[in-house]
C-alpha cells in the first residue's frame, strides 16, 4: 500500500474516530545519527515494549523496521562490521555505481545474504510500518506500508533513504523516489490521520536545533533540472522541517505526544566509519531509553 500526500494537508482525527488506543512512533531520518534511534529501539524491545505502527524517514526507516522484524541488536550489528567496508558506502560506491550507499550491498546482500531479516517476523507481526519517500516528479511525500521484507519493500526502504545528489532517483511503479526526508522529515501528521493517539516521536537532532536553507542548491537545480519540484522541495526543506519541529514540541507541551531526542547535538557524521564513534551514538540512544523506560512505559499504557 502507497499514499502520496502534503502533510500539510493531513486533517486530524476526529474525536469520534480515535476513540481507538493506538501506539506508535515516528522516526526521523539523520544517516548515522539513526543509531541513536537504534539504540532506544533496542532497548524498547529489550523491555518486552510493542507499538502498532510506526513510520520511518530515510535512516528512521533503515533502523526502525528491525522492529517490525523483531531482530534486536541488528542495526548496530551490521553497521559495526561493516563500516568502513568500501562495498557499504563511500566515494568507491559512489563512483562505481552511483550511490554512496551501495544499493545492492544494502538492500540484497547485506538483509539477504550477510545479516538476512526475518521474513517470517515481518509477516506475523501485526505492527504497521510506513516507509516516507519522496516523488520527485511532484515534490510531495509518498508513504509504503511494509508487507512482509521482500524484493519491493527494499526498495521502497532504498527510496526513502536515497540522498539527493550523491544516490539515483529509485523508480518504483514508473514513479520516481528520493530521501523522504526532503518533503516530509518528521511525519506526526501522517500518523495522526491514521488515527494513532499515544505517539512517541524520536528525533536525532537536540531541542533548540534549526535547521538551516540547504546547501548546494546550485548543484541540485542542474542535476535535478527535469524535476523542478523536487528542486522546490530541496529549497523549502528547512522552512517545512523547523514547522514540523515546533509542531512537535507544541504537542508535546500539550500533553499528546512523548519526545525523546539527544540532550546535546550527537557529533557524528553521516558517513561515519569510526566504530567506536559509531557505538557512541547507539549507546546514548539506548541508556536515554533505559533512564526513561518507566516514563515510556506509562505512556503507552492503556489507561
Amino acid at each position: 500500500m502507497t499514499e502520496t500526500d502534503n502533510p500539510a494537508n493531513f486533517s486530524q482525527p476526529h474525536p469520534a474516530q480515535a476513540a481507538e488506543f493506538k501506539t506508535g512512533l515516528v522516526l526521523e531520518g539523520g544517516a548515522m545519527r539513526g543509531l541513536f534511534t537504534s539504540g532506544i529501539l533496542d532497548a524498547m524491545m529489550e523491555a518486552g515494549i510493542h507499538v502498532d505502527g510506526a513510520v520511518g524517514v530515510s535512516a528512521g526507516a533503515c533502523f526502525g523496521f528491525n522492529m517490525k522484524s523483531r531482530q534486536i541488536g541488528r542495526g548496530l550489528r551490521y553497521n559495526l562490521k561493516y563500516a568502513g567496508d568500501r562495498r557499504y558506502f563511500g566515494l568507491w560506491s559512489f563512483l562505481t555505481t552511483g550511490d554512496v550507499f551501495n544499493a545492492k550491498f544494502c538492500y540484497q546482500t547485506i538483509p539477504e545474504e550477510l545479516d538476512i531479516v526475518d521474513k517470517e517476523a515481518i509477516l506475523h507481526n501485526p505492527m504497521e510500518f510506513w516507509m516516507t519517500a519522496t516523488d520527485i516528479e511532484n515534490g510531495e511525500a509518498a508513504y509504503h506500508l511494509m508487507t512482509d521484507g521482500g524484493t519491493a519493500d527494499m526498495k521502497w526502504l532504498q527510496a526513502s533513504s536515497s540522498m539527493p545528489l550523491v544516490s539515483r532517483p529509485v523508480e518504483i511503479d514508473g514513479r520516481k523516489y528520493l530521501d523522504g526526508g526532503m518533503a516530509d522529515s518528521i511525519p506526526l501528521k501522517f500518523l495522526e490521520s491514521k488515527q494513532y493517539n499515544r505517539i512517541i516521536v524520536i528525533l536525532t537532532q537536540p531541542r533548540g536545533f534549526v535547521k538551516p536553507p540547504t546547501g548546494m542548491m546550485a548543484l541540485a537545480r542542474i542535476l535535478l533540472r527535469k524535476y523542478p519540484k523536487m528542486v522546490a522541495a530541496m529549497a523549502g526543506r528547512h522552512n517545512m522541517y523547523n514547522a514540523e519541529t515546533q509542531y512537535v514540541f507544541e504537542q508535546e507541551k500539550a500533553g499528546k505526544i512523548l519526545v525523546l531526542c539527544p540532550e546535546a547535538p550527537l557529533g557524528i557524521g553521516r558517513l561515519e566509519t569510526n566504530k567506536t564513534e559509531l557505538k557512541r551514538v547507539y549507546d546514548a540512544g539506548h541508556d536515554m531509553a533505559v533512564k526513561r523506560m518507566g516514563e515510556i512505559k506509562e505512556y503507552l499504557a492503556d489507561r
